[in-house]
């Protein structure tokens, strides 16, 4: 079993990846198949059998003429039987005298399968005479020539007589009926795989939060319903987000309320090194409710809109210059990019500022393929070991160990820029940065 895996491997590597092509190939497959079988059996039972009783027929009958012609006159035996046998045999007849074998040489392709036969029919019937077979004699037409005592035979017959016609019908048909086999195939599940493609850009675009007001359910009986069901997950997911951000907005004033009034009271009272942990305790609340909000909320009511990538990265690079970053912007690769412009914003915002928080620089540049754009965000700081990058992406993770504990947050910024690139049909990775530190690779799709 060892031994075979690696041969299954192989051969699945070779099989069509889409289920248009793999459907295909499990119609059209056993079709060919079939039909080349039956093609093999119609030759080697039927073609080949009635070739060869052909050829050996029309041997017979230059043997019988020629033995008769070998005992008695052989020019009165041409007059006396070359029309008869023109008109019910198709034989030409001819006697040259003082003529040899050696006159008329060989010529033709001798290595299919009825000059074959019809040599070996020859040399049977015809026994100790010498014989030359002729097979361009003339177009359509072949001759045969055959030794007798004081001179030559001539037969020429039509090749119509060791061949019959209908193996190239059935060739033709059996051809003919897998082409059409194959396009009424072809046709067919082109219009049952459409409704599948439909049901899977549909599923994407609902994964990344847009709308899709022309999908309705189509195709088969499965494929309906599986659009269907679709359809109502995608109004449960909608209901309940909303009853979500109704009830975090009413978490939010319950909880901002509060807050506000601690501050106005903090900032009455005398100053003091007490009064002055209070405020910072407040503003960290403060900031601790906001994230919280933020990653529950998320950015689903945002409508996704095309933005230049250059332009994008310059609003991004602008606001954090403002905040006295130090950030190098290599010039972008030309790409528009189908995002939500506010969204994707604030995951370059929190990849920037982990990169500002933990190294004196931060790098920006881009890299375009085919299907996807890449941002890379390199810094110079202390980076994250390899074990752990992916730890770091759970919600409220900090790794004190590695990142300097006196650093700000909640270990919500790396799980909210992901969650914001997932949803765009993205990915946030981390790696090694060719700076010292951490690359935080933004990965979209175009």
């Amino acid at each position: 079993m060892a031994l075979r895996l690696p041969f299954f491997r192989k051969f699945k590597q070779l099989l069509p990846r889409s289920l248009y092509g793999r459907a295909l190939l499990i119609l059209v497959v056993p079709v060919i198949l079939s039909q080349a079988l039956a093609i093999f059996v119609f030759y080697e039972r039927h073609w080949q059998t009635v070739a060869n009783r052909l050829a050996y027929a029309l041997a017979g009958e230059i043997a019988v003429i020629s033995d008769r012609m070998h005992e008695e006159d052989p020019q009165t035996i041409i007059d006396n039987v070359s029309g008869s046998v023109a008109d019910n045999l198709y034989l030409t007849l001819n006697y040259l005298p003082g003529k040899t074998i050696r006159d008329f040489p060989m010529r033709g392709d001798y290595s299919t399968i009825l000059s074959k036969m019809l040599l070996k029919a020859l040399s049977e019937k015809l026994g100790g005479y010498r014989f030359a077979l002729d097979l361009r004699y003339a177009d359509e037409k072949i001759s045969i020539y055959v030794q007798l005592k004081e001179g030559v035979l001539s037969v020429v017959f039509p090749e119509r007589r060791i061949y019959t016609p209908t193996t190239t019908f059935f060739v033709m048909w059996m051809l003919g009926t897998s082409l059409l086999l194959s396009i009424v195939a072809i046709l067919f599940l082109r219009n049952q795989i459409r409704p599948i493609r439909r049901l899977a850009d549909a599923a994407e675009k609902m994964g990344k939060g847009e709308e899709t007001p022309d999908f309705r359910p189509e195709g088969a009986t499965e494929v309906r319903q599986a659009a269907i069901n679709l359809m109502i997950m995608r109004d449960r997911l909608r209901r309940q987000v909303a009853q979500r951000t109704a009830m975090l907005n009413g978490v939010s004033h319950d909880l901002r309320t509060p807050l506000t009034r601690m501050k106005l009271q903090l900032e009455l009272m005398p100053a003091s090194a007490e009064i002055d942990e209070l405020k910072t305790d407040v503003e960290e609340m403060t900031q601790m409710i906001e994230a919280y909000l933020s990653f529950a909320r998320g950015e689903e009511t945002e409508e996704t809109t095309p933005i230049l990538l250059e332009q994008l990265l310059t609003d991004v690079v602008s606001s954090a210059r403002r905040a006295n970053l130090e950030i190098h912007l290599d010039k972008p690769d030309e790409a528009t990019v189908f995002v939500r412009a506010t969204a994707i914003k604030r995951a370059l915002n929190n990849l920037i500022g982990n990169a500002a928080r933990y190294g004196k620089e931060v790098w920006i540049e881009t890299e375009k393929g085919k299907k996807f754009v890449n941002i890379m965000i390199d810094d110079n700081g202390p980076g994250i070991p390899q074990s752990q990058r992916e730890e770091v992406f759970k919600p409220f993770t900090r790794l004190e160990t590695s990142r300097n504990p006196e650093t700000g947050g909640v270990g919500l910024g790396l799980t909210i820029a992901r969650d914001i690139a997932h949803h765009h049909g993205g990915d946030v990775m981390l790696d090694d940065s060719p700076r010292g530190g951490l690359r935080a690779i933004l990965r979209l799709p175009l």
